[in-house]
């Protein structure tokens, strides 16, 4: 192809296939007409019949801003230096995914189930793409992986993906969902630290039960010990700090608890306040004789330093001053531990205890191990839930990384486990959290075992969650790309760098933000403030962003995206948390989803000249056009009944290349590319 491919599609192409009046199959390029009108009417949208012609018309070329110079380039050198796989336990890894297939197998046949048919090269590499690297692949990667012979390239390709920045990008999204990362939980408080080190928890592939204890147990400023942000993120919240921390980490929901005994499970309110005791002590701003840890030494900010400062600041009072006093009170902010006694509330009213009574940490089940016993109670806690003796710990990220690959949980929701609510198969979920156990929390490595059995490569099965039958897990659940998933994949059509603009390190963030407000003057704070501001500051960030952007919208990695990202931006119309609550995401359709597909800017971008699939088909004879399309939107060559619609849509277009960028655009809003399957 040689000629100029419009900007966007024609309504042509959805004139002659709803004329041609040909029936939706989620494997047929012939459905994405169908598609989009059962779409529409499944949200509730009502198209009058005169305006039904207009809805999937596209504006035409003149006028289309250009694609930005940035994320067009393709990168300079490495994205990110990711943690290597170990090869070498191959063997290892297969013989554990054997097992875990042994007794699904055995699963089946008790209950009279038969597994689903097994992935071809082009379905698998599509899904490992999706779910290990959180974007679909591009044409010359699926066109590497169809022609290899090797016989090992499935695992080398999930080793290969489990080692690279995209696993990194998908799987900070997952973590950022549950643990509500977002850049200004509290308006004077940067996270930007906290939020590098979770990704950097995931690049280094820091063992899991490492993390959250650095998390559970850190101290100090976010600029300092970034993991303080686990803890800041509930800032004066003790009770709800203790209910989110459980169910993220246990799996089990104790927050009704706070305010009587749970209805539903076995919790007290007074088993509630002993296991807050634990954390009670934690203090999350300076105050006078609090300490904190810096260069390993412990160091105190009088509060008399930071109260002058602000005085200082109110009495000059100028406009920008707001600014700066959210400047000063994050520097002054920091966690700090001293023991403290937790008590009963004034309404308690059950017999055991009296209101206002004091209360003994104890932990809900087991003991606190031996050698946590003499350390402060926030550390015991912390020992309690990552111990090796706690199996619900190592249950409960089984059980939600399970899901995370096979659309279900074992337990479901990820976060009741009750006896009311038992597993659906109690020996695989044992099964699994021994290997969590044996891969000692490498959550990486856990993965890639699941990715390796032979459940995981089969195809999608539809899975009703509100059936009273519990899944078998004959093939993964068929589930809907998330947010995340739909905007990253969308940029591989789109732009050769979406890395263009990444988060700044943690050292780099916080040796520009911290100020010793000890030693400092409020001149010299402010001249600290400024240079900050213009290194990494919001508007900075903004700036970056703009350089990268098309019709405003930045075309870099969603894991690199503001957060949160306002109502209208294309990932909080499909369902991208706000970050307020865990695991907040939604991929349920909505009108604004189709509205975007139909006519946003990100599906724009891939017709625009220069795009990378727009290059990838004239860059091909034009015999090979429908060829190039399939593969680069959904990883596979054209079918029969395909190859016939997508012939006539080009020989009854304005132009072969307007017929082209009439499929691109229809393939986009197919099922088969919405989900994975």
């Amino acid at each position: 192809m040689t000629s100029r491919m419009p900007s966007m599609p024609e309504s042509r192409a959805m004139h002659a296939a709803r004329r041609a009046g040909r029936r939706t199959s989620p494997s047929a390029a012939s459905t994405w007409i169908v598609a989009m009108l059962i779409a529409i009417t499944v949200a509730g949208l009502a198209i009058p019949t005169a305006a039904k012609d207009r809805v999937p018309r596209r504006r035409e070329a003149v006028g289309m801003p250009r694609l930005p110079e940035a994320p067009m380039q393709p990168p300079s050198g490495p994205v990110m230096e990711v943690a290597r796989i170990d090869r070498g336990r191959r063997g290892e890894v297969r013989t554990s995914a054997e097992a875990i297939d042994r007794l699904l197998a055995a699963s089946w046949k008790k209950h009279g189930f038969e597994p689903s048919p097994k992935l071809t090269d082009e379905q698998f590499v599509r899904r490992a793409y999706l779910e290990l690297g959180g974007r679909i692949p591009g044409y010359d990667e699926t066109i590497a992986f169809l022609g290899s012979k090797a016989r090992d390239k499935r695992a080398e390709l999930v080793d290969a993906l489990l080692e690279s920045p995209d696993y990194v990008s998908h799987f900070y999204n997952y973590w950022a969902d549950i643990l509500r990362l977002t850049e200004r939980p509290q308006k004077q408080l940067p996270f930007e630290p906290y939020l590098d080190y979770v990704k950097d928890s995931i690049r280094t592939n820091k063992p899991f039960d490492a993390w959250v204890q650095e998390m559970l147990t850190a101290d100090g400023r976010i600029t300092e010990n970034p993991a303080v942000g686990f803890q800041l993120r509930d800032a004066g919240m003790p009770l709800p700090y203790v209910d989110n921390t459980v169910r993220v980490l246990l799996g089990t929901q104790i927050g009704c608890a706070q305010c009587h005994d749970h209805p539903f499970d076995q919790w007290t309110q007074h088993q509630f306040y002993e296991l807050a005791a634990f954390t009670s002590g934690t203090r999350l701003r300076n105050g006078p004789g609090m300490t904190f840890v810096r260069k390993g030494k412990e160091r105190e900010i009088p509060n008399r330093a930071v109260r002058d400062l602000l005085a200082d600041l109110k009495e000059r009072n100028q406009p920008k001053d707001n600014q700066l006093r959210n400047y000063i009170q994050a520097n002054a902010t920091h966690v700090n531990f001293r023991s403290s006694t937790l008590k009963l509330p004034h309404d308690y009213q059950y017999d055991d205890a009296k209101p206002f009574d004091a209360v003994e940490a104890k932990v809900l089940w087991g003991e606190i191990p031996s050698e946590a016993r003499d350390a402060d109670p926030r550390r015991q806690f912390a020992a309690w839930v990552v111990a090796r003796d706690n199996r619900q710990f190592a249950r409960t990220i089984a059980n939600r990384l399970w899901k995370k690959l096979m659309g279900v949980g074992i337990v479901e929701p990820v976060d009741d486990f009750r006896e009311e609510n038992p597993p659906s198969d109690p020996e695989l979920l044992e099964h699994l959290t021994d290997l969590v156990l044996a891969v000692d929390f490498d959550l990486r490595e856990f993965v890639r075992v699941i990715a390796s059995t032979d459940a995981w490569q089969r195809r999608a099965v539809v899975h009703d969650p509100a059936s009273a039958e519990p899944y078998r897990f004959p093939g993964p659940a068929l589930k809907r790309l998330t947010a995340e998933q739909l905007w990253d994949s969308i940029l591989v059509l789109v732009v050769r760098n979406p890395w263009s603009v990444q988060r700044p390190s943690a050292a780099e963030f916080s040796e520009a933000f911290a100020v010793d407000l000890e030693r400092a003057d409020l001149a010299s704070v402010e001249r600290r403030f400024e240079e900050w501001m213009e290194t990494y500051g919001p508007g900075r960030q903004r700036r970056a962003m703009a350089m990268s952007s098309f019709a405003g919208q930045p075309l870099v990695r969603a894991s690199e995206l503001p957060t949160p990202l306002p109502l209208g931006h294309f990932l909080r119309q499909f369902g991208q948390s706000d970050r307020e609550s865990i695991e907040g995401g939604r991929t349920v359709a909505t009108v604004p989803q189709v509205l975007a597909m139909f006519n946003g800017p990100i599906t724009h971008a891939m017709l625009v000249p220069g795009s990378v699939i727009y290059d990838d088909v004239t860059s091909h004879p034009r015999e090979q056009a429908i060829d190039v399309v399939f593969l680069s939107v959904l990883s596979r060559r054209p079918a029969g009944d395909d190859r016939l619609v997508a012939v006539e849509e080009i020989r009854s277009a304005e132009s072969p290349a307007t017929g082209c960028g009439n499929l691109i655009w229809g393939l986009l809003n197919t099922r088969e590319f919405l989900f994975i399957q």
